[in-house]
């Protein structure tokens, strides 16, 4: 293995086969890291993000997993760490958005919402940080819904969020000593399969008159896992065009 290789740095992202996710891998790649990422239900997206990685000169594997069930999760960091031998970044991206009036929202979807929102994040941060040296970085996305939830119907989107930038702070002391920072990125509206309906009323009322672009996303991430940020941990960094949303 040449000196290049042995330096290039290795990350798994939760949710990368698609959207933020997506823009966040191929952007990793770019940066010289070796990327896996996960996917539930887009089998076609996520070859079509691990071809344009290696289109680029990049490596990178897609492996499916959902988020909500404990033992894919593990068995997800595992085949990473089995293919590049070892982990250094970690971004938890997956996540799901329902949207009810909180007097009609069901049992079901809320214990779904928590299971992959909450309880996901959480092992998957637990299960990569377990194979991180010094200088690791795990990167969570949040929403800025965790701040200012200004619409209808969004309680239970908007708890598992703010569940996730107090999740970081915890966890970030735990890290600490062993030189591991972590921090949460809350992005507002977003050019994504979530957005896409509803797009002409966010630009409306976003005051910047436009929603955010994943790559835009992707670099703040890039920022985080870099070297640069090794003086950042515990951290939600919200990027929304200044939305009221």
């Amino acid at each position: 293995m040449s000196e290049h290789q042995q330096k290039r740095k290795r990350a798994i992202i939760f949710g990368g086969s698609r959207g933020i996710g997506a823009a966040i891998a191929r952007r990793l790649a770019r940066d010289g890291v070796e990327v896996a990422l996960t996917y539930v239900s887009a089998p076609d997206k996520a070859a079509e993000t691990v071809a344009a990685i290696e289109a680029g000169g990049g490596i990178a594997q897609a492996i499916k997993a959902d988020s909500a069930n404990a033992d894919e999760i593990s068995h997800a960091v595992h085949q990473a760490v089995s293919r590049f031998g070892g982990l250094d970044i970690a971004v938890v991206n997956a996540g799901i958005l329902k949207i009810g009036d909180f007097s009609t929202f069901s049992i079901d979807d809320l214990d779904r919402m928590l299971n992959v929102n909450v309880r996901g994040v959480f092992i998957a941060i637990q299960a990569a940080a377990a194979h991180m040296g010094r200088g690791g970085r795990i990167v969570t996305i949040g929403s800025n819904t965790a701040v200012r939830s200004g619409y209808p119907g969004a309680s239970v989107y908007s708890m598992t969020k703010g569940a996730v930038a107090v999740m970081v702070k915890g966890i970030a002391m735990d890290l600490a000593p062993r030189g591991i920072t972590i921090n949460n990125v809350q992005p507002g509206p977003t050019a994504t399969d979530m957005t896409a309906e509803q797009i002409d009323y966010i630009r409306s009322i976003v005051p910047l008159q436009r929603v955010a672009e994943p790559d835009e996303i992707a670099a703040l991430v890039s920022y985080l896992a870099s070297d640069e940020s090794s003086y950042m941990t515990g951290s939600s960094l919200t990027i929304d065009g200044g939305s009221a949303l």
